[in-house]
């Protein structure tokens, strides 16, 4: 399947901003599963500096800098990608062989938003205690994520943590994914923060603006899988990948610095729509 992409994010200050740098995560990667056939990012006003690199994780970052005054800011990404969904069934390691690999052991480590206490660490063997293999791990562990959750926006916030948001039960798909990753490192497991979107129209949360997921390894022969706990299921090719790492904070979408401005809210608007004629 083809989709177009369009992320939208708009800044309108309150009083000029002075000056202003942004870090970009917007940029979508190329992945198994995922290519990016065209990809553009449109500034407005146009950034002084401009530079764009790859960051520690192979996400494409662009960081740019204003130096003018402005009153607005808008970021616009337009792009088309290519989708293939995954096999329904990978095949995967025991949970000992997974703990015991070495490959991805950055992805085992907690984030000061994945740091698991004994709730979330009780809550994930509970929910894996039947499974032998680290792919039915991960569908135990997301349907019981999904089960305890109440979707739930203005309730908590970017810096909310994954004890935060068990306790409350609530929350979005920022929510759900760092819980689940607390619950996977406490298992011993290596897992990741996966930005993206998913096709819009669809009847699942999510859809409409930036979605979050997660990715674990499931050994050798499986590889990475994508699970979607917001919506209960492995993502497959109505999931579009913009870019992962630890946590939230590794891949946010847009974040920076700016002086002046004022009181300021960005509107953001997002669309994952099929290509005409896809």
């Amino acid at each position: 399947m083809i989709y177009d992409l369009t992320h939208r994010t708009l800044y309108h200050y309150a009083e000029p901003a002075r000056f202003a740098r942004h870090l970009l995560h917007l940029l979508p990667r190329a992945r198994e599963g995922q290519r990016v056939l065209d990809a553009r990012l449109e500034i407005a006003p146009l950034p002084e500096k401009r530079f764009d690199e790859v960051d520690y994780f192979g996400n494409k970052l662009t960081t740019i800098a204003l130096i003018a005054p402005h009153e607005t800011l808008e970021i616009t990404l337009r792009a088309t990608i290519a989708r293939e969904a995954p096999e329904e069934a990978p095949h995967a390691a025991t949970l000992a062989a997974v703990r015991e690999a070495a490959a991805f052991a950055e992805f085992t480590l907690p984030t000061a938003l994945t740091e698991a206490d004994a709730a979330i660490s009780d809550f994930a063997s509970a929910a894996t205690a039947n499974e032998s293999d680290a792919f039915g791990a991960g569908l135990a562990l997301m349907g019981a994520i999904n089960r305890s959750f109440t979707y739930r926006p203005g309730v908590t916030s970017v810096a909310t943590t994954a004890p935060a948001a068990l306790a409350r039960q609530e929350g979005v798909c920022q929510d759900y994914a760092h819980v689940m990753l607390a619950a996977l490192r406490a298992l011993g497991l290596p897992c990741r923060y996966v930005s993206g979107y998913l096709r819009s129209g669809d009847a699942t949360r999510g859809a409409e603006q930036s979605h979050a997921w997660v990715s674990l390894w499931v050994g050798p022969e499986g590889g990475w899988v994508d699970f979607d706990p917001t919506n209960d299921r492995v993502a497959g090719a109505d999931h579009a990948t913009l870019a992962w790492g630890r946590d939230f904070e590794d891949v946010s979408p847009v974040r920076g610095v700016i002086r002046g401005g004022g009181r300021h809210r960005p509107v953001v608007e997002v669309a994952m729509l099929p290509a005409m004629g896809s």
